[in-house]
């Protein structure tokens, strides 16, 4: 599983004009299932997100985590997040997981951020959205469970 974590101010999902998910300040992240990802996968993508120390302390010091600041999630499912474009000009998304299945093993992802304490707004599932972010820092990191951290 990956995640492309980025720090907000602010941020929400647009879908046929209507928002369907928003936050204040704390993470976008947008989040993709691979071929092959279980739920020690999710769990460790939930809880490097849940636990990651990227918001400022009183030095300004990166230290605290989203739960720390009493921040929020919005997660986008985003199967393009697995898009490979070593090859070619377009890119190949094989190493995505099947829709049908992403889709559950999605919101089990979900279910784990809010299981950690977390409030969690999301888009809408294979749906065309339009996101929109106040990055803050701007802070983005990329979370893969099939990494060695």
């Amino acid at each position: 599983m990956r995640a492309v974590i980025q720090r907000v101010l602010a941020a929400r999902v647009e879908v046929d004009g209507e928002v369907v998910g928003a936050i204040g300040p704390g993470l976008c992240c947008f989040v993709g299932a691979g071929k092959g990802d279980g739920d020690q996968d999710l769990d460790l993508v939930a809880t490097k997100i849940a636990e990651l120390r990227i918001f400022p302390d009183a030095d300004d010091k990166m230290n605290l985590s989203v739960r720390d600041v009493g921040g929020s999630v919005l997660a986008v499912s985003q199967f393009t997040v697995y898009g490979d474009a070593r090859k070619g000009r377009r890119p190949s998304f094989q190493a995505a997981m099947h829709p049908d299945e992403a889709r559950a093993t999605f919101e089990r992802f979900v279910e784990r951020l809010r299981g950690a304490g977390l409030h969690v707004e999301t888009g809408t599932f294979a749906a065309k959205m339009r996101v929109l972010v106040d990055n803050d820092g701007p802070v983005t990191i990329l979370v893969d469970s099939n990494k060695t951290f």
